[in-house]
């Protein structure tokens, strides 16, 4: 007798102590968890059983264009009813478990589709909940950080809206099986502030559909969609601006003496080398499309500015020289001329340098009537009121160009900005 009372005293002195451990049997016990087979669905052989789900994001941490993916931490919610769960309550009060239960019971198998990797908050427990009713209804929250595909399109970059959505599914419960809804409609999907570096987003919203597998059937598909519009301001600083003053310093060449070549040629190898720098500097940070980008077309176009006025330099000297060496054979160039010396502000020749012709008197029209035909002394111009003008042709333009190079520069000033006004203003309302 003895004995046996001492071995009762030591038994009830560890249940004292593992209190944890009988309250956990006394659930199991109360919710019949050891008289069920959890491995099938609630309601197995009947209707598919209903699957509410609402989620709460708590925030978007990352949206890479590189990858064309995001990464978003939010609090995903099932609701849905197991009769095996049911337990009888005087006061109706529910009961909250961790995820030990969890383990022992029948949960939905929801996961996220185009998902690239994820995992559920495991500090300092895992943060998973569920919360059992007396009536079988049931409440399984998790907290899970997900990073999802965002098919991307960059055709307007970096002045571009994306559309982009997490995809929640059942993976082995098809829609005889398992049936997902939002629990609460449009109000399922609840978000807090968030605030993006480079985004803010213009709208949340909840849909859903079905999603068809040849070999397993149709399933349920649940998505939160959300719109993303790029913050501009940050490109404005670090690409639009630095590529305007670009091609306005090119077109300082245009007032650079025609003459002074190392200082006209310094400049536009420099403009050049460093639009190509932004050009590199903005395609390493971007995925490797196979199309045209916005701002790929704004860097090339003035890319070709900047290079087009270094092929004016080159065409203005080599007009300049042909000038010259045509004066030099008339004579209007000594020998020793040095053009050096020659350097005006405006870079154009002094007026005594320049040969002007005039164009030959028209003759007077032979016609065969003497009577008609003017006299000698008869006055040859035209009657008072009226001018007669003579055309050129493109060749005379063109000699009229090389004969005096320093017009080129005159054009080029005016040409180049009101060209380069032309394209932004097409630029920006077509992509505004």
């Amino acid at each position: 007798p003895f004995q046996k009372c001492k071995i009762k005293r030591i038994d009830y002195k560890l249940k004292r102590q593992d209190s944890t451990k009988t309250l956990l049997i006394k659930s199991e016990q109360l919710l019949r968890i050891e008289e069920q087979d959890f491995a099938i669905r609630p309601g197995f052989g009947g209707s598919a059983i209903p699957v509410g789900i609402d989620v709460q994001v708590e925030s978007i941490d990352s949206i890479s264009e590189v990858n064309m993916d995001f990464t978003m931490t939010l609090y995903l919610r099932h609701y849905w009813k197991d009769e095996r769960l049911s337990f009888p309550s005087h006061t109706n009060q529910s009961r909250t478990f961790d995820s030990r239960l969890v383990k022992k019971i029948w949960v939905p198998d929801v996961f996220f589709v185009h998902s690239k990797r994820s995992f559920i908050h495991d500090t300092t427990m895992e943060n998973i909940m569920l919360r059992v009713y007396p009536d079988g209804n049931i409440l399984y929250s998790v907290r899970v950080t997900v990073t999802a595909l965002c098919s991307m399109d960059f055709s307007s970059f970096p002045l571009d809206t994306q559309n982009c959505s997490l995809e929640l599914e059942s993976y082995a419960y098809n829609e005889n099986d398992l049936m997902l809804y939002w629990k609460n409609g449009n109000d399922s999907l609840r978000t807090d502030e968030i605030v993006l570096s480079q985004f803010f987003i213009e709208h949340f919203h909840a849909s859903s559909g079905l999603a068809f597998y040849s070999s397993t059937g149709w399933y349920n598909r649940l998505f939160i969609n959300f719109i993303l519009r790029r913050h501009i301001f940050f490109f404005m600083l670090q690409t639009y601006f630095p590529t305007m003053l670009m091609v306005v310093l090119s077109w300082v060449s245009f007032w650079i003496d025609r003459r002074a070549v190392p200082a006209r040629v310094s400049l536009g190898i420099t403009t050049v080398l460093t639009m190509s720098t932004i050009i590199t500097g903005v395609s390493s940070s971007m995925p490797q499309v196979s199309y045209v980008k916005a701002v790929d077309i704004y860097l090339w176009t003035s890319f070709l500015f900047v290079f087009l006025s270094v092929i004016e330099y080159a065409a203005v000297n080599y007009c300049t020289t042909l000038e010259e060496m045509r004066k030099m054979r008339r004579g209007k160039i000594p020998s020793t001329f040095n053009a050096s010396q020659a350097m005006a502000f405006d870079g154009c020749f002094h007026d005594n340098d320049i040969e002007l012709t005039t164009f030959p008197r028209m003759a007077p029209a032979l016609t065969s009537d003497p009577l008609t035909a003017p006299s000698p002394n008869s006055d040859l111009r035209p009657p008072e009121g009226t001018r007669l003008r003579r055309q050129r042709s493109v060749r005379e333009n063109v000699e009229l160009l090389v004969n005096n190079s320093y017009m080129i520069d005159s054009y080029s000033r005016l040409a180049f900005p009101l060209s380069y006004l032309l394209f932004n203003t097409v630029y920006w309302s077509l992509y505004c």
